[in-house]
């Protein structure tokens, strides 16, 4: 255990230097060919126009900073035990019990991701704005769907883990399950990406969490794992403080909200995820009670969706928002950490 605590600490140590390193080059690009924000207009939102017109213009795509790195050491620390020194293999965490589905996840949804920030940027797609949401939920529940067979059928999954209950078997209806939870949780922090640092620092502390649950249940590559993205997490967030140099975009947002919702369900503690992305729960159900309200009622229930533009319409400064729900992510984070160690049952 020892070994694999200073393996963790170190990796997740040399992701925050690497991407710091080369996010000088990262910036150079996004700035250098333009790949500028698009800010919906006054017609379309006008309340989300008033007060982010000023960011027009900031690069997008900064997710690229997170999962590059981190499939980067992965390939990495996989590559040198393969080809060098047998002895570095106890670096290597890339495992295909663990981690391989994770990673596989990570990048081809960040790749989808990517698409639609470039599409964003050149005002391709429906009205000009990239993909429309209920395009990006068809995508999210096709990798799902993806996923989803490759648990039942290939890992032969069908279980469910609910704290202090215990354990059920669900059969197919698993797969209807493990659908339903990448979709949520992808389109949640897809909805958290709105301010300067919100879902960077919401993602670190889910991260951080599964970590630390990955780590007490033995699967030490999927810590080691989860720790990289967390040292990622931490450079983007250096530079994506208000002021942003550049904004995580669905290259980020869609490829860490899928693999929060892979590595919940590797570890069966999706029914746990609420409270460790409680942030994530409180902007997805905004934006649902909104829709429904509007459709229902006939008028709007917030001023803006998703909470945190309905909080900034309300005189809230961006910085406030932001650090205040920081705070809330690290307290419910713990909470659902502090639950796992206590169940009885897992």
């Amino acid at each position: 255990m020892g070994s694999n605590a200073v393996r963790l600490l170190v990796l997740s140590s040399l992701s925050f230097v690497v991407a710091v390193a080369w996010t000088p080059l990262l910036t150079h690009f996004l700035y250098k060919h333009k790949l500028g924000k698009q800010i919906r207009d006054a017609k379309t939102a006008p309340i989300m126009s008033k007060l982010h017109a000023h960011k027009a213009g900031t690069p997008t795509m900064g997710g690229l900073l997170v999962w590059v790195t981190t499939a980067g050491i992965a390939l990495a620390t996989s590559f040198a035990a393969w080809l060098w020194d047998s002895s570095l293999t106890a670096w290597n965490f890339l495992s295909r019990a663990q981690t391989l589905l994770p990673l596989g996840t990570l990048v081809a949804s960040a790749l989808v991701g990517l698409v639609d920030d470039y599409w964003n940027v050149k005002r391709i797609g429906p009205r000009g704005g990239g993909l429309r949401m209920r395009h990006r939920l068809l995508m999210y529940a096709a990798i799902a769907a993806v996923g989803a067979l490759w648990f039942y059928f290939k890992l032969e999954r069908d279980t469910v883990h609910l704290p202090f209950v215990g354990t059920f078997g669900i059969g197919p209806w698993y797969m209807l399950f493990f659908v339903v939870v990448i979709v949520a949780t992808a389109f949640s922090v897809n909805e958290a990406d709105g301010l300067d640092g919100l879902a960077g620092g919401t993602l670190l502390a889910a991260f951080a969490s599964y970590a630390t649950i990955a780590f007490v249940e033995g699967r030490y590559d999927m810590a080691v794992f989860c720790g990289v993205i967390s040292g990622a997490l931490l450079a983007f967030l250096w530079f994506n403080i208000v002021p942003a140099r550049f904004f995580m975009g669905d290259t980020g947002a869609m490829s860490l909200g899928v693999t929060l919702g892979i590595v919940a369900m590797l570890t069966n503690t999706a029914f746990l995820l609420p409270f460790i992305g409680f942030v994530f729960v409180i902007e997805s159900l905004s934006v649902i009670l909104q829709i429904a309200s509007k459709k229902l009622r006939g008028k709007k229930l917030f001023l803006s969706t998703p909470f945190h533009h309905h909080l900034e319409a309300s005189g809230w400064s961006e910085p406030k928002i932001v650090m205040r729900l920081w705070v809330i992510s690290a307290m419910t984070a713990t909470i659902g950490l502090v639950l796992y160690l206590l169940d009885p049952t897992k």
